[in-house]
């Protein structure tokens, strides 16, 4: 069956418009030119993505669903959890499309370009975005509020939605065949690679599992074009391990290294890796895995102005970024090259959009200032993207207390990891999730001079959900203590510290 079997008289019954698949299928169909009708049990006040379809020419019936909705449709379009048992589907008279059904007959009308990676793909993808707009280009949008919206279904449907182009974050919960359903599904024709470090690493067992579910990004975009961050050594392994063809740009920083890092590398054996940021730098395997000769360059990086020249295969270019971090030297680069490369874009109208780019709410943002204390909150909730963020903070501005709110999806030993990077970055310490608590704990039993610089009040119970690793009261609690400390900045680390930074309001 293909889109054009249907007329546009075909009316299209969508249940289940409150969520997000199906608000996404509802607005499709409705920008293809279809008539569509809805139905939710939610009330409209509860329903978490009314707003997106307030443009849209949709009947929607709320709380409960009358016979005139099944009468009226031609087609009916169920949510995947729907229940076969359930009494609303027993209801169904219609013929029936399910949500695979929507994706292989509705295919995307646009070039679609995704962009993953272990840390950095949001940043990196919002500001893709924002060049495309400044310049008159428009990016599909899922418009779901509150919704990241870079795993599962999403991102196929949202590339289904009209727009010039589709610029789209692709990641994973740490299930296998995620990411390269996303590409295939998407019909991807490039893509970037920020980089690969430990992450999900309770889903999937060991890092080079991990890894190879990133990988299917590389498989599937086999003789496509591809950008990566060449001084990724598992990034680089994983081209050659699965035979990349495709036209493939590199890019690196060419700086000073400041750590020795250890990566598995693809060949199985530990790889030595003088560290630019967190996994990323010089590396060489005896299996042949090396640093490659980059095609894009940045150099020369001045962090204190904001500045760095990158070299393309043509020209020196000078950058001038909106933003804080080497790891967004690394970040501007890779999306320079992407909107060259996808959008087409002249170099100049790139930079003058790169200049003007703030950064994405929850990185690195100031989020107010208390009692001559600057207060910032970061998304960070990795053991390499706490290392690099609070790397960062150190160098721009030197002391400061962080409170973790963090619980890493890789378990214990992604805890310690970060736990061991807060200390090393850090003046104080105070842990607000229950994980980094418990370790505190320990460490203070362990060395009692830690007393000084960890500042532990309690072990809560919380018990985390995926990365967000403590309670509003957690969090509460962790930002006045910080707030009593000698220290004139503050740095809140994890999903929690975004998701309840209102607490960080109540003492102005």
């Amino acid at each position: 069956m293909n889109e054009s079997d249907f007329d546009k008289n075909t009316i299209f019954g969508v249940i289940g418009v409150c969520g997000a698949n199906n608000n996404l299928i509802a607005r499709i169909l409705c920008e293809r030119g279809f008539k569509v009708i809805g139905t939710d049990l939610s009330q409209k006040k509860d329903c978490k993505f009314a707003n997106a379809l307030n443009a849209y020419d949709i009947d929607v019936f709320y709380g409960k669903t009358p016979n005139a909705f099944f009468n009226k449709a031609d087609y009916i379009i169920p949510p995947a959890s729907l229940p076969k048992d359930s009494d609303i589907f027993k209801r169904i008279n219609k013929p029936i499309l399910e949500l695979n059904d929507i994706i292989e007959i509705f295919k995307p009308n646009k070039a679609v370009f995704g962009i993953t990676g272990t840390n950095g793909k949001t940043t990196s993808t919002t500001l893709l975005k924002k060049i495309a707009f400044d310049n008159g280009i428009v990016p599909c949008e899922h418009n779901l509020d509150g919704m990241q919206g870079n795993a599962e279904f999403i991102p196929i449907l949202q590339s289904r939605l009209n727009a010039d182009v589709g610029i789209l974050e692709v990641g994973t919960f740490g299930i296998p065949g995620t990411v390269g359903r996303i590409v295939k599904s998407s019909d991807m024709c490039g893509g970037l690679i920020t980089n690969i470090t430990p992450d999900h690493l309770n889903d999937l067992g060991s890092f080079m599992d991990y890894a190879n579910v990133k990988g299917e990004f590389i498989s599937e975009l086999n003789n496509r074009k591809l950008i990566v961050n060449g001084n990724d050594p598992t990034i680089i392994g994983l081209l050659r391990e699965l035979n990349y063809q495709g036209e493939l740009i590199t890019f690196g920083v060419d700086e000073l290294p400041d750590s020795l890092g250890i990566k598995e590398c693809v060949c199985g054996e530990d790889i030595a890796v003088k560290e630019i940021i967190s996994g990323c730098g010089y590396y060489y395997c005896q299996c042949g895995i090396t640093t490659p000769q980059f095609d894009y360059v940045a150099t020369n990086v001045d962090l204190t102005n904001r500045t760095f020249d990158l070299y393309t295969p043509s020209e020196k270019l000078t950058v001038k970024m909106g933003i804080d971090g080497l790891h967004n030297v690394y970040n501007i680069t890779g999306v320079i090259i992407a909107a060259h490369e996808f959008l087409k874009l002249p170099f100049d109208k790139i930079l003058k959009s790169v200049a003007t780019f703030t950064g994405v709410k929850g990185r690195m943002e100031k989020v107010a200032k208390i009692n001559s204390k600057n207060i910032f909150i970061d998304y960070a909730h990795n053991p390499a993207g706490v290392q690099t963020v609070l790397g960062e903070f150190k160098k721009l501005f030197g002391d400061f207390t962080t409170v973790i709110t963090v619980s890493s999806e890789s378990g214990l030993e992604g805890d310690l990891e970060i736990f061991n990077s807060v200390v090393k970055f850090s003046k104080f310490i105070v842990p607000a999730s229950s994980a980094s608590q418990k370790i505190a704990s320990e460490k203070l039993k362990e060395n009692p001079k830690l007393n000084d610089k960890i500042f532990l009040n309690h072990i809560s119970e919380f018990e985390k959900k995926g990365t967000l690793g403590a309670s509003e009261n957690n969090v509460r609690d962790g930002i006045k203590k910080a707030l009593n400390l000698d220290c004139d900045m503050i740095v809140a680390i994890g999903e929690a510290a975004i998701k309840f930074k209102n607490v960080i309001y109540e003492n102005l």
